[in-house]
Formats: structure tokens, C-alpha cells, sequence
């Protein structure tokens, strides 16, 4: 499994930013049974207004209290599976939000 970004593969969980550059970072996470508080509080300081989290194969919700950070600071969260994450990431970057995407990528 791998996501293809400006033609390089990743495969581990990474983050894309459509506003800090084209070149994607590792994102701490290798699966969502990994996750806590401090993977979403990172999120934080990207200067997004709105975070799309690609939870894996499959959807699954986050605990409200890792989104915690995200909400007292105005930033909206949407959750849906990896591969719908990727394709409303590309839609919202392509009209002109500044939008990360934080992807799970599962084997």
C-alpha cells in the first residue's frame, strides 16, 4: 500500500500540506490504534483551517479528545477513510484552502 505524491511513493503515514510546500512529511503514526492526543496536537502548528484525517482502510472516528487541540484553535477536522482523505485533499488544495491531510497508510 503507498500514496503517490508529485510522482515519489510513500508508504507510511504521512502529511501533506496544500500551503507549506509540495514535499509531504512523516507522520509519526503506523496504525490507528497507534494514535493519541500528541499525533493530533502536532496538527496544530501547520497553519491549516481545516485537517483531513484518512483514518486507514477503513473509516474510524478519533477519540474527541485527541481532536482537543484542533477545536480550541478554529480548526476544523474531517475523518473518512485513507483513500477518500486523498481525493478530498486534492479537491480542497486545488480550490485554494490552506487544508492538510493527515494519512494513515496500512498494510
Amino acid at each position: 500500500t503507498w500514496i503517490e505524491v508529485n510522482a515519489q511513493r510513500f508508504s507510511n503515514s504521512l502529511l501533506v500540506s496544500s500551503h507549506l510546500g509540495a514535499t509531504p512529511s512523516e507522520w509519526k503514526v503506523g496504525q490507528f490504534t497507534d494514535l493519541c492526543a500528541s499525533d493530533f496536537e502536532v496538527l496544530t502548528t501547520l497553519g491549516a483551517e481545516l485537517v483531513i484525517f484518512g483514518s486507514g482502510k477503513r473509516l474510524r472516528f478519533p477519540q474527541p479528545v485527541w481532536l482537543k487541540s484542533l477545536i480550541e484553535r478554529g480548526i476544523g477536522v474531517e475523518t473518512m477513510d485513507t483513500p477518500a482523505a486523498c481525493r478530498t485533499y486534492n479537491i480542497l488544495a486545488s480550490e485554494g484552502r490552506k487544508v492538510v491531510a493527515a494519512l494513515i497508510i496500512e498494510f
